[in-house]
């Protein structure tokens, strides 16, 4: 399983395959019952692979088996696309996340805000909304500069 996660299971062809096809044949054994660890794992590992329609399919498979995630869960999942440059995916989650029946937690937002200091639009957005559920508590913005340097940072990185 942690070569699942890790996205290194390979089919016979070498393609990257392989984890999806355990994920299914995993689905089928007849110990299987929904998890909602399982599918945080094989989402993840999808977001690093950029998988976007395996990970819908997942995703799919997951509302069918009524698997709920804690809003712990949904911020590690809604990161980790953000971190791979998801971000569209990563707010159809966050879309989700605000339609669950767990109570909303603050620190998942956290989470989620920082990783949106890519996508300023985005981050104001989840930013309304913290404010919102949380009155009296307080969003760190980090000076204009700072991001400013951050960016160039990862572009020197790149090179």
């Amino acid at each position: 399983m942690l070569k699942l996660t890790e996205g290194e299971v390979c089919s016979p062809r070498g393609s990257r395959k392989g984890g999806v096809q355990l994920y299914e044949v995993v689905r089928k054994e007849i110990w299987y019952r929904p998890d909602m660890f399982f599918y945080r794992d094989m989402l993840m590992m999808l977001a690093r692979n950029k998988k976007v329609e395996e990970a819908k399919r997942v995703w799919v498979d997951l509302k069918q088996e009524q698997v709920l995630f804690d809003q712990h869960t949904f911020g590690d999942i809604i990161r980790a696309f953000l971190d791979n440059g998801l971000p569209n995916e990563a707010m159809d989650i966050y879309d989700e996340m605000r339609q669950s029946p767990d109570p909303p937690l603050s620190l998942p937002y956290r989470v989620i805000m920082k990783g949106l200091f890519s996508y300023p639009e985005l981050r104001e957005k989840i930013k309304a909304d913290f404010l919102e559920l949380f009155p009296g508590k307080y969003v760190y913005d980090p000076p204009e500069e700072l991001l400013d340097y951050q960016e160039c940072k990862t572009e020197s990185d790149e090179d």
